[in-house]
């Protein structure tokens, strides 16, 4: 399938459709946020939530419930929730990769220290559980807590395979699976789960979700490449300088010869980066066209999230998810 850009963007429609709902989604936030005992937590927390995030996961949540007719107020809650996992993921994940900006901003643990960043991310992490069991469903409990240890056991992986050229793309595309999809998925999940749909429309949603997750990782992988940095949020290259085995590097290792194997194995195994290092990297990237290698596994992915939510009902809310899966991919060309 090919990539028929949205003339206009699918990710602020959706948030334009569900303005209501979004806007209770950042009351409840900013309540549950709050700390009558540490003014640290929320100082910490609204930093990275004022950075200028779109709430793209609780969108998804939000959007999914509607699509399948749900009416209540519980979404509301499954969407912060989902928001918090997620800020508390980027805080733990700041600190581990040792980060100094995150959404164009110096990271909280930049601001503050390892320790706080850490602790904060566990508040929400409690607070996300708090918001989950008010639903008062099992199941979205099971999905979501399932989520979490799964984001969590990704995370592992990735940090025990780090600078590791032996690993694989089987191996990245499950840390990929469980560090970011797994959230993008269990989004979606449990709003059909709320909205008592079928359970072949719980299982679309989250096949869409899975495999939005797997192609908005990888073009973020490729934009560190190629990116501007006002788009990512990050230097271009701060994946290279911190020596992550993504997806584009996997790609020209599998086809380096002995002397670019000798420059990975110098840049990323032993860390003995110099000047000019990223350019040559890039060089070696071309060489094996690896860059539109990788930016063909993200348009595969954005096509099978396009075709999971076909048994979805007909309207603006499908048009837009579909449309979000193309988005993902064109912010590379």
């Amino acid at each position: 399938m090919s990539l028929d850009v949205p003339e206009t963007n699918p990710q602020d429609r959706l948030g334009a459709y569900l303005a209501e709902e979004i806007a209770a989604v950042d009351v409840l936030i900013r309540a549950r946020m709050a700390s009558e005992h540490a003014p640290r937590i929320p100082e910490v927390t609204a930093h990275l939530v004022d950075a200028g995030g779109k709430r793209l996961r609780p969108l998804l949540t939000l959007a999914s419930a509607r699509i399948c007719g749900y009416t209540g107020t519980h979404h509301v809650d499954l969407a912060a929730t989902v928001e918090f996992i997620h800020t508390a993921t980027l805080l733990h994940d700041d600190v581990v990769d040792e980060s100094e900006r995150r959404r164009g901003r110096p990271s909280a643990n930049l601001l503050w220290d390892n320790k706080s960043s850490v602790l904060v991310g566990d508040y929400l992490f409690a607070r996300a559980f708090q918001l989950m069991v008010g639903a008062g469903s099992l199941r979205v409990l099971d999905i979501l807590s399932d989520a979490a240890a799964t984001i969590a056991e990704g995370e592992v992986l990735q940090l025990s395979t780090a600078r590791n050229l032996g690993t694989d793309e089987e191996t990245y595309f499950r840390i990929v699976r469980g560090k970011t999809a797994a959230l993008f998925a269990a989004a979606c999940e449990v709003g059909g789960v709320l909205a008592e749909a079928s359970d072949e429309q719980v299982r679309a949603l989250h096949r869409y979700g899975d495999a939005l997750g797997v192609s908005f990782q990888i073009v973020d992988d490729l934009l560190d490449y190629g990116g501007a940095s006002g788009k990512i949020g990050k230097n271009v290259g701060d994946d290279f300088r911190e020596r992550k085995l993504t997806l584009p590097v996997i790609k020209a290792l599998s086809a380096a010869d002995d002397g670019e194997r000798a420059f990975w194995q110098r840049t990323i195994e032993r860390g003995e980066q110099r000047d000019g290092d990223l350019d040559t990297a890039l060089a070696i990237l071309g060489r094996h066209g690896a860059l539109e290698t990788v930016r063909a596994d993200a348009l595969d992915w954005a096509n099978t999230a396009r075709t999971a939510i076909a048994v979805l009902p007909r309207g603006p809310l499908q048009e837009m998810l579909h449309d979000l899966a193309v988005q993902v991919v064109s912010r590379v060309r």
